[in-house]
């Protein structure tokens, strides 16, 4: 194949109509994934994952809790990440907190074994955070400090969050029981292999 410049590809910037079909795109895959984990009683990373705390542990929506938790993370964005960043990531916040809301009046299951939930949750999460990624946008919380950490000093944004996201599921062992858990965190890992795979510095070059 023949290479990529990446200094053409950055003079070809994403149009707005563009980022808003990719916001919307990606917080709707990512609120599927919210539905997966929240009927099967699972968790995941991120500030998420302490919305899901959160809202076991009171019975809040999760929605408003998500929210919420997210609130302080946008002086960092926008210190670090800047104005459109903010912007994107308070838009993707604000979509996926009332997507959560609504859903359950569109989207039901039955019957759903929580191994497949993880696993195939954890994917569809990811993709979703992947487009937003690609975007520049976030859904708050670690996700702008992971893509901070990797603009900054070169990490992966998908290892980084891998690490914390895992961190925050281990502690749900004091009010989920540890099976769940366990597949818990094997959506995490699903999650973020996704990211790992597909969102190395410099493999894309969209702005």
């Amino acid at each position: 194949m023949p290479a990529v410049d990446p200094l053409a590809a950055a003079r070809h910037p994403h149009t707005r109509a563009e980022d808003a079909m990719a916001l919307c795109v990606g917080v709707l895959l990512i609120s599927v994934g919210v539905a997966f984990y929240g009927s099967a009683g699972l968790l995941t990373g991120g500030t998420a994952g302490l919305a899901f705390l959160v809202h076991y542990a009171t019975g809040w929506g999760f929605g408003p809790v998500f929210f919420v938790l997210n609130l302080p993370f946008y002086w960092l964005a926008l210190r670090r990440m800047g104005r459109a960043f903010t912007l994107k990531t308070f838009a993707a916040v604000g979509l996926l907190s009332a997507l959560t809301t609504l859903q359950p009046h569109f989207l039901r299951f039955t019957e759903l074994q929580p191994l497949y939930a993880a696993i195939v949750g954890g994917i569809v999460t990811g993709n979703g955070f992947l487009v937003l990624f690609r975007h520049r946008s976030s859904l708050g919380g670690v996700g702008i400090v992971a893509l901070y950490v990797q603009d900054r000093f070169g990490w992966r944004a998908g290892k980084f969050q891998m690490a914390v996201d895992c961190c925050i599921v281990l502690l749900a062992l004091c009010m989920v029981e540890p099976l769940r858990v366990a597949w818990s965190v094997a959506g995490a890992v699903a999650l973020n292999l996704v990211l790992a795979m597909n969102h190395k510095p410099g493999r894309y070059t969209g702005m």
